[in-house]
């Protein structure tokens, strides 16, 4: 097979790994606990999903995802989809995972490959993914009878769910190496 076709052939699987990536994140969205911010394996998913396939490709599908649930497919939790959910409260958690694979992408870009760096990444993007997230909340509540301080709103949308999603980055990083092993 010469290069051109091989190319071919491994752009398109990239792409087809892409589209089961958003699978795997929607599906994992629909595992949930509702709460005011809701415990999903969401997290996971996207996670898995930027070890797995790499920044590039992970980021893409997080991003078909994110597109599929805009245009109204029940793709978020509780089988919710729609522009609405993204300008809602948990909005910001949603949109949040795309920076999250934009930081996966710019620390392997400048700091390589290494098991480090992606486990850094993996945290500072849920870190961001977490200020983006809580600030929407405060946004979408600001000035009404919901509306809460900084701190309440971290007691709420953050503090209860960082060992679950670190357990969650660590499960994501094992199983996605694992996986990506079997898939060679």
């Amino acid at each position: 097979m010469d290069k051109a076709k091989q190319g071919m052939a491994q752009r398109t699987k990239m792409i087809v790994m892409t589209g089961i990536m958003a699978a795997l994140i929607a599906v994992c969205s629909w595992i949930y606990v509702p709460l005011t911010v809701p415990f999903t394996l969401q997290t996971f998913a996207v996670f898995f999903a930027l070890v797995f396939l790499g920044g590039k490709y992970g980021t893409l599908s997080i991003v078909v995802y994110i597109l599929i649930g805009v245009i109204g497919l029940p793709v978020f939790s509780g089988f919710k989809g729609g522009y609405g959910v993204i300008i809602g409260p948990t909005g910001g958690y949603i949109v949040g995972f795309v920076f999250s694979g934009l930081i996966f992408i710019l620390f392997t870009h400048l700091f390589g490959e290494k098991r480090v760096v992606k486990i850094a990444a993996m945290v500072v993007g849920l870190i961001v993914c977490y200020v983006i997230g809580t600030l929407w909340f405060m946004y979408v509540y600001a000035g009404t009878e919901k509306a809460q301080g900084f701190g309440t709103v971290l007691s709420i949308c953050v503090i209860p769910f960082i060992i679950p999603d670190i357990v969650k980055l660590v499960a994501a990083y094992i199983l996605a190496g694992a996986v990506k092993k079997g898939v060679r």
